[in-house]
């Protein structure tokens, strides 16, 4: 071999070793830093990878946020859907309560006071923030506010029309940003439906003590089941004040309790919670009541009586809403867990068995608190087993309250049901199917 080549042999080897020596260390660092690492290093790596977290985070879409406005004047299971739909639209859903002097303004009285409007809003399940005192119509200066302070993206509202009292519509400024959207309106109710369905009781109650008459049925069966009553020119029912009291539009569907369902039971060791009722003209006093019962367990049961129970305890005019009315109205309250469509009017020793019941609990302020002095004390059996508790109620408000209020003011009810009349009417008259529900 010649000199030449003997140099570059020596070259070759000397660059391997030096490659070798490169890779060892490379290895070594890799091995020490993954497996050896000091305290200091270990720092920098969570550090790291707390700033990948950070741009992943970054990365992810902003959530939705709607909103939707309205008096939710005695709340009932319309307004619940309505506020259903408008939370499926984002992913969070903010809700505007209009003031006592706007809905005077705009529309008359309000039966419920703000307080009690706002209590039963904040406690629909569908329902994240709550924003108090909402003008009746989106202003210009409002909009940029649930824009900019609240970053509301869509404002959402039914496809029934909303007139202000100059013919202008309420939501033209939305509408003209393009961030509004439309949902379906529940059909067979409405505030104002309800209102006419309590001055047709008056109306009737006054007939009965008149001219007593056993063919005078209740009203909510005339009105569940479709038995058809004496109605003017405008369809609507004599004295109620325009088109608006009828026979229900409601048509009860399997599908509308799933919807309204939290879809899960109790866990194995829940202690499950009773309370039962008639829970009609859903108020302000039910919400609390329900909200206590449900702190002192972990799954909340309500059992909900039969339109034939209520008539029987409460008298030929009740209840004003259907049992399937009811009990739309209880499952959308965010303290309920299930409800018994039906429930009897006894607690037996077989029922709480069945669902497991831990405690049974009764409210002070009810329409039948005299249960204890009745022959059969249809909570007998609870309170044998130790498992019977009475609690106080936070408000001193019953369904009777509520229908006092509309009878003491019945005149000015009677006009603002004029008012809503012919609109009301026209809806139906007008309407066209909007996909969705």
């Amino acid at each position: 071999m010649g000199i030449g080549s003997e140099a570059a042999a020596a070259k070759l080897v000397a660059t391997c070793l030096v490659g070798g020596a490169v890779i060892l260390v490379g290895v070594c660092c890799f091995y020490y830093s993954s497996s050896s690492m000091g305290e200091g290093d270990g720092l920098l790596w969570e550090r790291w990878k707390q700033k990948l977290l950070l741009k992943k985070k970054k990365k992810k879409k902003k959530p939705i946020r709607v909103y939707m406005d309205g008096c939710f004047d005695m709340m009932h299971y319309g307004h619940c859907n309505a506020l259903r739909q408008a939370r499926a639209l984002g992913d969070e859903l903010f809700v505007g309560v209009v003031s006592d002097a706007e809905i005077i303004a705009n529309k008359g009285p309000p039966v419920t006071p703000l307080h009690e409007r706002l209590i039963m809003v904040n406690a629909v399940k569908w329902v994240d923030e709550v924003i108090p005192d909402a003008p009746y119509a989106i202003t210009h200066d409002f909009m940029m506010k649930l824009f900019n302070d609240y970053n509301i993206d869509y404002i959402i509202h039914g496809d029934d029309p909303c007139v202000l009292p100059d013919g202008t519509d309420a939501y033209a400024l939305a509408k003209k940003a393009g961030r509004y959207k439309q949902i379906k309106r529940t059909e067979g109710v409405s505030s104002t439906d309800i209102v006419g369905r309590m001055l047709l009781c008056l109306r009737e109650r006054s007939s009965a003590a008149d001219n007593p008459n056993p063919k005078h049925s209740s009203l909510q069966r005339q009105f569940s089941h479709g038995h058809s009553h004496k109605f003017d020119e405008d369809g609507a029912a004599p004295g109620t004040g325009g088109g608006t009291t009828r026979i229900s539009h409601f048509l009860p569907t399997s599908r509308r309790i799933v919807q309204f369902s939290n879809g899960r039971g109790p866990g194995p060791d829940a202690r499950i919670v009773y309370i039962d009722g008639a829970f009609d003209l859903f108020h302000a006093g039910h919400v609390e009541i329900l909200r206590i019962a449900r702190d002192l367990g972990d799954f909340l049961l309500v059992g909900i009586h039969t339109d034939q129970t209520v008539s029987a305890t409460r008298g030929a005019h009740r209840p004003i809403m259907n049992l399937h009315e009811r009990s739309l109205s209880v499952l959308a309250c965010r303290y309920v867990d299930e409800v018994i469509i039906g429930a009897p009017w006894e607690v037996s020793k077989d029922m709480v068995t069945t669902f497991n019941i831990s405690l049974v609990v009764h409210g002070t302020i009810a329409e039948n608190h005299d249960f204890e002095k009745e022959q059969s004390n249809p909570y007998a059996v609870p309170i044998s087993m130790g498992i019977f508790k009475i609690l106080e109620s936070p408000l001193d408000i019953t369904t009777t309250t509520i229908i006092r209020r509309i009878l003491s003011n019945h005149e000015a009810y009677q006009k603002r049901n004029e008012k809503k009349g012919a609109s009301e009417k026209r809806y139906y008259e007008d309407k066209t199917h909007v996909t969705g529900d």
